[in-house]
């Protein structure tokens, strides 16, 4: 069988099968347009480490641990090394404190003022601006209780200002209340029997799924937060038979108790001890014995002594804990130091009495792990002293909170006019072992390549005297 095909039949067809046939051709796709940044605009940059070094100072690390002539570095707010001939960061910001001495920053218990007029939300109260906080600053306070949280004086900012939301928990026990003694034993009894229960029903429950959990019917939540070590139990009392009682209570529950005021403490040191208690003290106190008894009481400057060789924290505050800029001078918060000093008079040792404004009041509030004594890894919050801390003529030259100076006595009205720092001199040259500097006197003489002419010898040509030049001091005149 033979096909025939007509040509323009033919051509049409063999044009449709080429165009079927052949590869087509796409289109490169469009590249989305690079987004340029904007003229003017940097890109941003991760943030960068921020360091700071106090160097040359004698650091007292924590109760009994110093170091002479050491470097604190910090970084971001942390203390990163404590030491000697440490490498710093080109970016570090070094605070020369030569001849100074270098502290934890203060912690006191309690105080009233030193950051506004505050409320429950202090992230909305605070004023980080005030006049007390200054000053609260100057006398070397850097971490407050204020109610029952922990705050600290973060001038001019008040991110992460608060610590601690709750460290204490308030109760009263007061021979002059006995209804509220008999009412504070119910709660710990119905607490603890609850406490009991539920660690019952923690191992119980791992065997039998539909156990209930205990009801918590009559169970103080504050109390609950004692018996679990999330908060001490704070007392006011000074009576001896008062610091007794709170002394067997927390025996018998098993809480450790702190008691502000403890007057009297002395007179029952050793059971206090045994409760593992501790103490808030105002030293100068004065507190007369009642002569209708025959025991020992009042008031006694030996009173932390006696308390500390017990076995009882002391944590020592001045007796008004605001600022005050008229009445008793030397008796606010401003003068926390003078009353460990005073601590000191009555027999406290050194080592303690600095303890008592720094390490032991950061455990009652239970931010020893943050502040209170200079450690790697701990907030860098320290304070720089002209001379030892517990002197009365001695002042803070600088107050750090989080690595960030937020006092300096020269730049603050209060007394930068009282011994004033000495100038910044010039640099000084960095020499290797066994090198020397050179003597300012050394500068004046001549150089040492220079030929000295030996004796008998004519001076060189550009030594002698020229026609005209006048006789200089102590030549002689030529004959004729």
């Amino acid at each position: 069988m033979r096909f025939f095909l007509i040509p323009g039949l033919l051509a049409s067809s063999l044009l449709t099968a080429f165009v079927h046939a052949a590869p087509q051709e796409q289109a490169p796709e469009a590249k989305p347009a690079e987004a340029k940044p904007e003229e003017g605009k940097d890109k941003k940059k991760p943030d960068e480490d921020r360091w700071l070094a106090v160097s040359g100072a004698d650091v007292y690390i924590g109760p009994g641990a110093l170091l002479r002539e050491a470097t604190v570095l910090c970084k971001n707010g942390k203390i990163h090394k404590i030491g000697h001939d440490l490498d710093l960061p080109p970016e570090t910001k070094i605070i020369d404190a030569t001849g100074m001495h270098v502290y934890p920053g203060l912690v006191s218990p309690s105080s009233s003022g030193l950051l506004g007029n505050t409320a429950s939300d202090f992230e909305d109260s605070i004023d980080p601006f005030n006049r007390n906080m200054i000053l609260g600053l100057a006398a070397g306070i850097t971490t407050t209780g204020v109610g029952n949280s922990a705050v600290k004086l973060k001038r001019f900012s008040i991110k992460d200002a608060q610590v601690r939301d709750r460290a204490f928990v308030t109760l009263t026990w007061s021979g002059r209340n006995p209804q509220g003694k008999k009412n504070l034993r119910e709660k710990l009894t119905a607490t603890s029997e609850y406490l009991r229960k539920y660690r019952d029903w923690e191992e119980r429950v791992k065997r039998e799924k539909d156990l209930k959990e205990p009801a918590k019917k009559d169970v103080d939540p504050g109390l609950l937060s004692v018996f679990k070590n999330e908060a001490y139990a704070r007392f006011a009392a000074n009576d001896r038979d008062d610091l007794l009682g709170i002394a067997r209570l927390a025996q018998e529950f098993g809480f450790r108790p702190v008691i502000e005021g403890c007057t009297e403490g002395w007179t029952v040191a050793d059971e206090l001890g045994r409760a593992g208690a501790m103490a808030i003290l105002t030293i100068r106190t004065q507190s007369p014995k009642d002569e209708n008894l025959v025991r020992a009481g009042g008031s006694s400057i030996q009173n932390a002594s006696i308390l500390h060789r017990a076995g009882v924290s002391v944590a020592v505050v001045p007796g008004q804990d605001s600022v005050s800029l008229d009445g008793i001078v030397g008796r606010d918060i401003q003068h926390i130091t003078v009353e460990a000093g005073f601590a000191v008079r009555g027999e406290l040792p050194d080592d303690a009495a600095i303890a008592s404004i720094t390490s032991v009041p950061a455990r009652m509030m239970g931010i020893g792990h943050r502040v209170g004594s200079l450690d790697v890894g701990k907030d860098a919050d320290m304070i720089v002293t002209d001379g030892e801390l517990l002197h009365y003529n001695t002042h803070v030259q600088w107050a750090i909170v989080d690595g960030k100076v937020v006092y300096d006595k020269e730049k603050e009205l209060y007394f930068a006019h009282i011994r004033p720092r000495k100038q910044a001199t010039p640099a000084e040259i960095k020499l290797d072992k066994g090198e020397t500097a050179p003597k300012p006197e050394d500068s004046a003489k001549e150089p040492a390549d220079k030929e000295q002419p030996k004796e008998g010898e004519k001076p060189a040509e550009q030594d002698k005297p020229k026609d005209g030049d006048k006789p200089k001091d102590g030549d002689q005149p030529k004959d004729g």
